[in-house]
């Protein structure tokens, strides 16, 4: 089927989804959850099939890879959003003007939702369950890098809607072609709004190239700060769990900022890294306090290149600051204002931290690996937004609405 043909079957799909209860979209998700778990074993066929076409050691490898407990993680996820209210038909707020009319202001859907998302099959369970609990159809295109895992997943999902009588066009997976990603920047009219996840190329390109609203998502360059009043203890296990815990996800560990006057602990805080192999990128003062204290293989002089690079795989870089106010300016020239966190037992410190570093996740003694809509008690997500402009950080339900007014009165009219 041409795309365009595809696109006005979910544009018409999209306009019934306004009719369906709350009640019947939580039995839907229910019964998904129910049917990824019945068909995990299918879906692991495909997604090996996809993995089999992929480099081991590309740092995209383990956002393609699935396995039972990943899947089963995906379930509970769906589960979690069917709990959750509706972010649908909330008053957002109300008045009566002095001629009668009342007005309220309402959250509704956006309507038709466009991803575009490298290798990530998991994106395709989350995208649908989100979008329907909010009230919107999806238009999904995925890299052919998974394009036989989400086949698979899409297959899922459409058999669960027949079940229920609902139009399955509410979800449709474009071909994974460029001719596609073509058809899905320029579709005004049909799509509502674009949300690319993956790598920065990917978004950068979706930017630069659309003609409808983009939401940008996903790149993470994320630091971490241990100032001169921060505990060592806990710096050595946030440090271990944000750069080890995923590291091909966005919101791991990229960089280490180590107030000067306690390089004497960066060997602590490096302890647990040699378990897990992870390259160090240190500075000048930096590497003299971990030679001889840090496997020399796994050891290496940074570059200009170490700092405002997101690694997604296991290295980082560590940068020597001599105060404060340069950590922030550190922070503040390579960050992609996603996640950053400090370490410290100074609350003026936490509470300046707070204030001036400009990120959607701003932590104070905790690992940058929670930044995670399921985390974050928002069920799942849709992506990481590191924009200001409507939406910013997890995006869950909520962010997935837009709001209309409606008007009510008795024949008022508006004087000439």
């Amino acid at each position: 089927m041409e795309v365009k043909k595809q696109l006005e079957l979910t544009l018409k799909a999209s306009r019934s989804m306004a009719l369906l209860s709350e009640d019947k979209i939580n039995a839907i998700l229910n019964d998904l959850a129910d049917a990824a778990l019945e068909h995990t074993e299918a879906v692991l066929v495909e997604n090996q099939k996809d993995l089999s076409r992929m480099d081991p050691a590309d740092p995209k490898f383990d956002r393609l890879k699935l396995s039972p407990e990943r899947i089963e993680g995906i379930a509970s996820d769906i589960r979690n959003v069917a709990s959750l209210p509706s972010p649908l038909g909330r008053i957002l707020s109300e008045t009566t003007r002095p001629n009668g009319m009342r007005i309220r202001k309402v959250s509704v859907a956006f309507g038709v939702i466009g991803i575009i998302y490298e290798a990530r099959p998991n994106v395709t369970f989350d995208v649908f369950s989100l979008c329907l609990k909010s009230g919107n159809a999806c238009v999904l295109k995925g890299g052919s890098d998974a394009i036989d895992s989400n086949t698979a997943i899409v297959k899922v999902i459409h058999s669960v809607l027949e079940k229920h009588s609902v139009d399955h066009n509410i979800l449709t997976l474009l071909p994974a072609d460029r001719a596609a990603t073509a058809e899905i920047l320029n579709a005004r009219g049909y799509v509502d709004l674009l949300i690319p996840r993956g790598s920065q190329g990917l978004i950068d390109y979706v930017r630069e190239n659309a003609s409808i609203p983009v939401i940008e998502t996903g790149a993470g360059i994320c630091h971490t700060y241990f100032d001169e009043y921060g505990d060592a203890d806990k710096g050595q296990a946030i440090v271990e769990n944000a750069k080890t815990r995923r590291p091909s996800v966005c919101n791991a560990l990229d960089c280490l900022v180590l107030h000067e006057s306690r390089l004497a602990d960066l060997p602590q805080l490096c302890a647990n890294l040699p378990d897990s192999k992870v390259v160090i990128y240190a500075d000048e003062k930096a590497y003299a306090a971990l030679n001889g204290h840090y496997p020399s293989a796994l050891l290496e002089r940074a570059t200009e290149e170490s700092f405002g690079t997101e690694f997604l795989g296991y290295r980082m870089s560590v940068k020597t600051v001599p105060s404060f106010i340069d950590a922030l300016d550190h922070i503040a020239a390579y960050s992609s204002k996603h996640s950053e966190a400090i370490i410290s037992e100074n609350e003026e410190r936490l509470d300046l931290f707070r204030k001036m570093v400009d990120a959607s996740s701003v932590y104070c003694n905790v690992s940058t690996a929670f930044t995670d809509g399921a985390q974050f008690g928002l069920g799942a997500e849709i992506g990481i937004s590191t924009q200001k402009l409507h939406a910013r950080g997890p995006m869950a339900l909520e962010e997935l609405t837009s709001y209309k007014y409606l008007i009510d009165g008795n024949g008022q009219v508006r004087p000439k």
